[in-house]
């Protein structure tokens, strides 16, 4: 599965480096915000050689990540990272893209449509007891 997130550069934490058994390792924290009446925040990490990427862009600049979630559990509390494995400018088309846009034009000449009234949930005032 493959997730895209799409913002500013806003921070660029700084490069943190150490051995491992596989020799040095090199990763880099980055946040993105994004564009909307709400604008969200996210930080991502870039290791080994997309660290070295990251250095080719500058704050403001708008990017396109490409990223895995990836949730750990140390100590009974869990830790969540994004690591991105493709940095892109935003307006640059990525092969991903590039062979799904076929796929769009087709499914904009015909209209989403909302689901009929019918089929949305119906609420009553017995469901306003909920316990949170």
């Amino acid at each position: 599965m493959a997730l895209e997130f799409e913002g500013s550069l806003i921070k660029v934490l700084p490069e943190v480096t150490g051995q491992g058994k596989n020799g040095v390792w090199v990763k880099q924290d980055f946040v993105l915000e994004t564009e909307e009446q709400y604008p969200k925040k996210a930080c991502f990490t870039a290791w080994g050689d997309k660290a070295a990427d990251l250095k080719t862009y500058s704050l403001g600049e708008k990017l396109r990540i490409s990223f895995s979630v990836e949730s750990r559990e140390y100590n009974e509390r869990w830790y969540t990272d994004l690591k991105a494995y493709r940095i892109d400018p935003a307006g640059a088309g990525s092969p991903a893209t590039s062979s799904s846009a076929p796929a769009q034009s087709q499914s904009s000449s015909a209209p989403r449509q909302a689901p009929p009234v019918a089929d949305l949930p119906s609420f009553s005032a017995d469901d306003q007891d909920l316990p949170f």
